[in-house]
């Protein structure tokens, strides 16, 4: 992340410290500017999966803003004596982020999920950003040799923003790899946010959200598949933090 974007640092991955609004304006920039830019959300499990994959922290180091996304980072600035002025998740900025871009007339194309779901996303988010301008969607289930073709899917749409939807790392990595190649400016790596888009899961209530415990109501909408992620993960990630305190303090 640049040098110059005031930070805390978790984990050892410098996170954006900044109000919303600024951090806005700081996206208008990257929109504006012809890339490649890459937009990165941070939380509990995803730092977690950096702390022992040396690629994906390579990849959030470099990235253009990486945001702090859940009640997790909050505390692990909170333990510095620090804090953040916003949680920025990503399912409640990236809207955002598609209304600057339709502000500015700059095509967007949404690749990820299952097939079916960038084009249910898509169709209800026009109708929330009337002049969002959707250049192009395709699912995210894919093998290597269908790539070169999406590469030049995307290319060929003239897109600016490019919204991934494939669980991280794997949409990080990927966009660290091409985005480049496909002509968009920003990059934008966002989790599950399709899916709550194209209304296929639920969000919660709008208290859980502004309290950060919006994992919570997902863990309890699917216990099995969540709770390594959510209960053993937070755990280990308020360890990690306890730890690199100790050993910054010494």
């Amino acid at each position: 992340m640049h040098s110059h974007v005031p930070a805390v640092t978790v984990l050892g991955i410098r996170v954006a410290c900044l109000p919303r609004n600024q951090v806005l304006a700081a996206v208008g920039e990257l929109i504006d500017s012809p890339g490649p830019s890459l937009l990165a959300y941070a939380n509990a499990h995803s730092l977690n999966v950096a702390s022992v994959n040396p690629a994906y922290r390579r990849v959030l180091d470099s990235a253009a803003l990486v945001l702090n996304d859940g009640s997790g980072l909050a505390i692990a600035a909170k333990v510095q004596g620090k804090r953040f002025p916003d949680n920025l998740n990503g399912t409640d900025l990236t809207p955002r982020i598609l209304e600057l871009a339709a502000e500015r007339d700059a095509p967007v194309f949404f690749l990820g999920g299952e097939p079916g779901i960038a084009e249910a996303a898509a169709k209800n988010l026009t109708t929330r950003i009337p002049r969002l301008r959707v250049a192009g969607c395709r699912h995210g289930f894919f093998g290597r040799a269908d790539e070169a073709g999406i590469l030049r899917q995307i290319k060929e749409s003239s897109t600016k923003v490019l919204i991934v939807a494939m669980g991280n790392p794997k949409q990080e990595l990927w966009l660290d790899q091409h985005l480049g190649a496909t002509g968009a400016y920003l990059g934008v790596a966002v989790g599950a946010f399709l899916d709550f888009a194209a209304g296929k899961v639920s969000r919660a209530p709008e208290w859980m959200r502004k309290a950060g415990v919006e994992w919570v109501y997902r863990l309890l909408l699917e216990p099995k598949r969540l709770f390594r992620r959510y209960v053993l993960g937070n755990l280990l990630f308020l360890g990690r933090v306890a730890v690199e305190r100790i050993f910054t303090r010494r």
